[in-house]
């Protein structure tokens, strides 16, 4: 394996989770038309955050330690998939990407040695 494909395989998970979790935040928009007080829209904007900052935290965690990454995404994309049952668009916008930053952070968990000696 080449140097640009190690780093590529490095990179690639953990710039599309900064990028799902861009996408996550979008929904949280929503909030800003609803009139609420500032209060309101604050905790509201807070609860609308809250899969973001899940996100963000895995990010964080298989930043260093990858297999967490596979593991924890898994159990994200799972468990929102139960939660949308009978939604399969829904499940497939949420949950397909989160189950392919499992698989690429597991493989990124199969090559630790060599990924991290290119980086």
């Amino acid at each position: 394996m080449g140097a640009t494909s190690r780093r590529l395989l490095f990179w690639t998970p953990r710039v599309l989770c900064i990028a799902f979790a861009m996408f996550l935040s979008l929904f949280a928009w929503d909030v800003f038309g609803e009139g609420l007080g500032f209060w309101k829209t604050a905790a509201a904007l807070l609860i609308h955050l809250t899969p973001t900052f899940i996100v963000i935290g895995l990010l964080a965690l298989a930043w260093r330690w990858e297999w967490i990454g596979a593991v924890g995404f898994v159990g994200a994309g799972g468990l929102y998939a139960k939660i949308a049952w009978g939604h399969p668009n829904f499940i497939l916008t949420i949950s397909g990407p989160l189950f392919v930053l499992a698989i690429l952070f597991l493989i990124n968990w199969f090559k630790h040695a060599e990924l991290h000696r290119a980086v």
